[in-house]
This record gives structure tokens, C-alpha cells and sequence, in this order.
């Protein structure tokens, strides 16, 4: 079964370090010393993630990672990529020590799947780069909890070296010769079959589809890296009948949510027109008024309550989800929230502008 963990619980608690350990020249595996007493907040589903927060040069800084450890492991790992003009993974990859404190948030993700108990499953997954850290939980989960479920991965990275948790990777195939099945890709590194060659692309998907895979007997496709990658692989099986409940993914970095920080920010000064903003948390409310249409909901609460849950503020890592108890919002990107959450009133507050004269949204449903 799934973990949710609600709004209301998602505060940080301090947590110790146990090991940080470097698996590739750019990319750090750090472990943490959940306290026995803390185990059973920090229960976790694969695929979901952690919320880490740290004072760097003088401010907070929080960044979510997945969780690339099995559910039933006892541990609580992520890998962290050192990317350029990142200031929470440069900490972590060139300052985070054994021992150190971070505070974290407990575990919260959609990137989940319930187990499949009726039949033996097939189980598909698509990554790229650091996109590997959710998959390689799930596909310990699943090997490890169905008996019987086969697992085909296809990973693309730059180079042999730079391949995030091979060791782990390699030794998941050892274990299950028979059940689990990759496929590594370079995009910086020659080798002998062109195929192995390059980023996963249509010319790829194709291939796949005709010589490896037979896309109706797959139960669930699982894929996680760049944007224009995840959306692509998620077409093309559209197009070819995959249905979308069948069809999971999980964005590192949106670029539609960078493109839309000019547009969420907009004021209307001329108009003068502000809402009346409702919040609940914590089992407290609290009001202020804001600009229609200008910044987020998010970011203007954020000025009143600094303990309000939020992580990535890119529509897509699903800390501040709130349910909208009155009123009407304009969500400029949602890559988090599944339809069922639309429908009972749920969003993400750090892409939804009001469009009404009072909102009350509450982050403790």
C-alpha cells in the first residue's frame, strides 16, 4: 500500500547524517540516521521523496530528492547530482560531511505505485541522468515484494563513468537474472552497437517497441528525467494505445515552470484589484490580502507564515499541495497533482494565482 503522508505532518525534523559517499565524480549518495523514534514518520513508498533544508550563505535553501533505497530496506538514502549554479547540491557534493544535521521533511511523493498482486507484472522504465534515483527504489520494491514481476529499464547517461548507482544497478541484476532487464544508453561515449548509442529518441522508441517490448502486455511505464524526454516517450506510447492510466512520470526540472515565473509574477497594478486570502494551517488561520493575478498564493503567504510546507516552487514536486476550500484559482503549470486531486478541490499554491475576490485554501486536508 502506498504511504500518504498529509499536509498537515509535512514539518522538518532534524536528522543526522550518516555517510555521504561519492558514486560518481559528480554525484553524492547520502544516507541518514533516521532516529527509532522517527522511523515510522519517515515510513516511505517508492518513488517518493525527501525535503532537504539548509542555511547556505546565509539562506534557506530547500531542495526535494527521491528516495533510491527499498521501501523495506531500513534505510533512507538519496543521490544528490552536483548541477551548475546549484547551491544545495554544490553544498552537498563539496561540503556535506558524515555526522552533519540537515533539517527533513518527511516523506511525500505521487511517483507511487499500489502492488499488483493479481498477475505476474511487467514493469517499464525510462530515465535519464539523476531520473534514475525514484526508478531504482521502485525497481527494488517491486522485484523484491512480486515474486514473479519482470522489470525492463532503459537509462541513458552521458558516459560509463557517469552512470548514477551502477553498482546498485549491476547488482540488482546479479540478484535477478531472470526478472530484471537493462539497457544502458551513452550520449558521450561510443560503443559497439549503435543502438546503445545517443539519447533515447523516437528512432530508439521505435526499435524498442518492435524488437523489445510488447507495449500491451506492460502493466505500467515509469518515467523520470528531462521535460522534453518524458514527454516525448509519453506521446509516442499514446499514440500507440498505451492508456494513461498505465503512464507514470515524474519531472526533475520543468522548463514550462521556468518559463512561467514572468507570467505567475505579473501584477495588475492599474486595476487595483486584490483578494482576500484565507489561509489554514497548522490548524490556525490567517488572512492578508493580495494582488489578483500577480505572484503565487504561495509566495505571497510565505510573507506572513515562513513554516508554510513548500520545496521546489515548479509545479512539481508536490510539497505545498492545499485544498481550495473557497473561491477560484488559474494553476500556470501542474506536473504534480493526479486528476482525482483536481477534482476534490486540490492545488499547488505555488502555481495558482487567484481569480476570485476572497480564496481560502487550507493545507491541512
Amino acid at each position: 500500500m502506498a504511504v500518504t503522508i498529509s499536509n498537515l505532518a509535512q514539518h522538518f525534523t532534524p536528522i543526522a547524517v550518516r555517510s555521504v559517499e561519492k558514486t560518481t565524480e559528480d554525484c553524492v549518495l547520502v544516507s541518514f540516521d533516521v532516529p527509532d523514534e522517527k522511523k515510522q514518520d519517515f515510513r516511505f513508498s517508492a518513488g517518493q521523496h525527501l525535503t532537504l533544508r539548509r542555511e547556505i550563505g546565509g539562506e534557506e535553501v530547500r531542495r526535494s530528492y527521491s528516495i533510491c533505497s527499498a521501501p523495506g530496506s531500513g534505510n533512507w538514502q538519496v543521490a544528490i547530482k552536483q548541477i551548475p549554479e546549484g547551491v544545495f547540491s554544490r553544498f552537498a557534493n563539496q561540503e556535506l560531511r558524515s555526522g552533519d544535521v540537515l533539517d527533513v521533511m518527511q516523506p511525500h511523493g505521487n511517483f507511487t505505485l499500489e502492488p499488483c498482486t493479481e498477475k505476474a507484472a511487467v514493469y517499464v522504465g525510462f530515465a535519464a541522468g539523476s531520473g534514475i534515483t525514484p526508478l531504482i527504489s521502485h525497481i527494488q520494491d517491486k522485484l523484491e515484494q512480486e515474486p514473479s514481476a519482470h522489470f525492463v529499464l532503459f537509462y541513458a547517461s552521458q558516459t560509463a563513468s557517469s552512470i548514477i548507482l551502477k553498482e546498485e544497478l549491476e547488482g540488482l541484476k546479479n540478484r535477478y537474472l531472470s526478472r530484471f532487464e537493462p539497457y544502458f544508453f551513452l550520449t558521450r561515449e561510443e560503443r559497439d552497437i549503435e543502438f546503445y548509442n545517443g539519447r533515447i529518441d523516437l528512432e530508439k522508441l521505435e526499435h524498442i517497441s518492435k524488437y523489445i517490448l510488447d507495449l500491451p502486455s506492460v502493466d505500467h511505464f515509469l518515467l523520470c528525467g528531462p521535460e522534453d524526454m518524458i514527454f516525448m516517450i509519453r506521446d509516442f506510447l499514446q499514440v500507440r494505445g498505451v492508456e494513461e492510466k498505465r503512464i507514470h512520470f515524474e519531472l526533475f526540472v520543468s522548463n514550462a515552470a521556468l518559463q512561467n515565473k514572468t507570467k505567475v509574477r505579473r501584477v495588475e497594478a492599474e486595476s487595483g484589484v486584490g483578494t482576500e486570502v484565507t489561509v489554514r494551517e497548522g490548524g490556525k488561520n490567517f488572512r492578508f490580502r493580495m494582488g489578483r493575478n500577480s505572484e503565487s498564493v504561495l509566495e505571497a503567504a510565505l510573507r506572513y507564515n515562513s513554516g508554510l510546507p513548500f520545496a521546489c516552487k515548479g509545479g512539481v514536486c508536490c510539497t505545498c499541495r492545499a485544498k481550495l476550500i473557497e473561491g477560484k484559482v488559474e494553476m500556470h503549470v501542474n506536473y504534480a497533482l493526479e486528476k482525482e486531486e483536481l477534482e476534490a478541490g486540490y492545488i499547488l499554491t505555488c502555481q495558482a494565482v487567484p481569480l476570485t475576490e476572497t480564496i481560502t485554501v487550507d493545507f491541512d486536508q
